[in-house]
């Protein structure tokens, strides 16, 4: 790919920009050469014919809008002459797949360090959860992550408490502010936890404190989302134990909890400590909470890691602050990436419904029966039609970022986002906070948005999240590791500190797709192994946000 230009599939016509082009420059392509009126900004993308008003721009082979003013040929496409547009979609209009699984004997022996849980799944990380049922239990659930995390060693770094105490110190000595700059130049500029070696329970890899806005006064459905949501967690993998802070009065009562936790696991034996305010006093709520939760910290620290199968690796497809790079680069490493683990026998989970509109029927084409593919069409019809209602459709999901960066329609960004799945067949599709119970790749219904995103894939199972950015998103979960991944290599030298991997060779063309893929994958080994922590886990980026099943893209 070391053309300053791309195009993507042979029936397109538009081509890429790898690279700014200026005004009057000359572009060849397959032999054609094109004459550009115009600059084309790196990202952004020209017609490769005279499209006239109406017309259909294809790109990734699919339709990605329609012209709203005639375009020539060479002339780049903006908001301003193009419309989103996208195919219809039905299961009845479903098409034969077959695909073939990749050769994948080199990696069949390869292991990663976990947890091994007695339900088979494997942990990637070893947590202890606490959680509060309610919203009225936020202050509690932060009083006891201070406690906890400075007297047993999972407290953030306080590099920046520092630095305020600096600027106070300067302040009281007269105001002289310039040895403070030199101070702060030469500080550390990544905040870490402190190491394994450094706290009491080595095998405890955090505990991690949830707060959240909901639980009560909502509706009945987001109260029992949410208990729906814990539970997930609850059985998950990277979860050794869950502490619950409860008010006792709530929608989202504890029996609900229960009954989703067996929904999920009907032999769940995890430790579960329920403490509810309105029994007594806050101070035999808290005293109560502490003292069980360090015991089962206790016993948490007596699971080690041991070696586990890539099989047991389920593995979280996400994209976020996208680029004109994203569909060209680090997408389809991910996409490949799955086809691996797949190839393997492992799981992979592809979220984020809003993002897949305009390349429906080629999902629906890959689900494995009628049944699942009537699942995956009557999600994105809800889904689209409360949108709509609401006067926020599909249409409207690219950011500003986005456009600025290329992504003109939603159907352009979707078409790329979609190819963090790869070429496997759909095995399963899951609702929000459905658990993934098979090995293959799943369709996830998420909204777009980054954080409720992670947090229902998570819910999901997914014991590592792969995150592309063509932007630079500081985003992570409390007990799934989330590895950003980069689009361009300007962006992996811009943000060394939330960047973990780096597609950018691909753009340029020193790495193939597959070759960026298998080195990923190496990444992904060493993390889920533990041997190296994420970017987010370093900055102590625990993003949670319940999705509440109105409108949000």
């Amino acid at each position: 790919m070391s053309s300053s230009i791309l195009k993507i599939h042979p029936n397109d016509n538009v081509i890429v920009a790898l690279r700014d082009l200026p005004a009057n420059a000359t572009a060849e392509w397959g032999g054609e050469q094109y004459l550009l009126p115009y600059g084309v900004n790196g990202k952004h993308k020209f017609a490769t014919e005279d499209i006239a008003p109406g017309g259909a721009v294809i790109m990734y082979g699919v339709l990605v809008g329609r012209a709203t003013q005639p375009i020539r040929r060479g002339e780049p496409i903006t908001t301003f002459n193009l419309k989103h547009d996208s195919e219809g979609y039905s299961t009845a209009k479903r098409q034969p797949y077959s695909w073939s699984p990749l050769d994948v004997s080199k990696w069949t022996d390869r292991t990663f360090m976990g947890y091994h849980r007695p339900d088979g799944r494997v942990g990637t990380y070893n947590y202890w959860l606490v959680v509060p049922l309610v919203f009225c239990e936020n202050r509690n659930v932060l009083i006891l992550k201070d406690a906890f995390e400075k007297e047993l060693g999972y407290a953030q770094s306080d590099m920046y408490r520092q630095q305020v105490r600096e600027f106070l110190r300067a302040y009281q000595q007269g105001g002289d502010f310039g040895g403070v700059n030199d101070y702060l130049s030469g500080a550390n500029a990544t905040a870490n936890v402190a190491g394994a070696a450094d706290r009491p329970f080595r095998n405890v890899d955090g505990i991690k404190f949830l707060t959240h806005e909901g639980g009560c006064g909502g509706t009945r459905q987001d109260a029992n989302t949410l208990c729906a949501l814990f539970a997930s967690y609850a059985v998950h993998p990277n979860v050794a134990g869950v502490t619950v802070l409860s008010l006792g009065c709530q929608n989202s009562e504890l029996q609900t909890l229960e009954d989703e936790i067996k929904k999920r696991d009907p032999h769940f034996n995890k430790p579960m400590y329920v403490f509810e305010q309105q029994a007594g006093t806050e101070y035999s709520l808290m005293s109560g909470a502490i003292k069980q939760t360090f015991l089962g910290l206790v016993e948490a620290n007596k699971q080690e890691r041991e070696a586990a199968p890539l099989t047991k690796l389920s593995v979280g497809l996400k994209c976020g602050g996208s680029d004109g790079f994203s569909g060209i680069s680090a997408n389809p490493v991910l996409g490949h990436l799955s086809d691996i683990v797949v190839s393997l026998g492992g799981q992979t989970l592809l979220a984020e419904f809003p993002e897949l509109h305009g390349v429906e029927q080629e999902l629906l084409n890959r689900c494995v029966t009628e049944e699942k593919a009537a699942k995956f069409e009557k999600l994105m019809r809800d889904y689209s039609s409360k949108a709509d209602a609401v006067g926020s459709a599909f249409a409207f999901n690219p950011s500003p970022g986005n456009i600025k960066d290329g992504l003109i329609t939603d159907a352009i960004k979707s078409a790329g986002a979609a190819r963090k799945g790869g070429n496997a067949p759909i095995a399963d599709v899951l609702n929000y906070t459905e658990r993934a119970n098979n090995p293959g790749l799943h369709l996830v219904c998420t909204p777009g948005n980054d954080v409720e995103a992670t947090t229902g894939k998570t819910a999901s199972g997914a014991n590592i999240i792969l995150f592309t950015t063509g932007l630079g998103t500081p985003t992570g979960n409390p007990i799934c590791p989330v590895v950003k991944v980069s689009t361009n290599t300007a962006l992996a030298n811009r943000m060394p500190d939330v960047i973990d991997f780096d597609s950018g060779p691909v753009v340029s063309g020193e790495q193939s797709i597959e070759q960026n893929a298998e080195a990923l994958l190496e990444c992904v080994i060493k993390i889920a192994s533990g041997e190296v922590l994420t970017k987010a886990q370093q900055l102590g980026q625990d993003d949670f946000i319940p999705w509440k099943r109105g409108v949000s893209l």
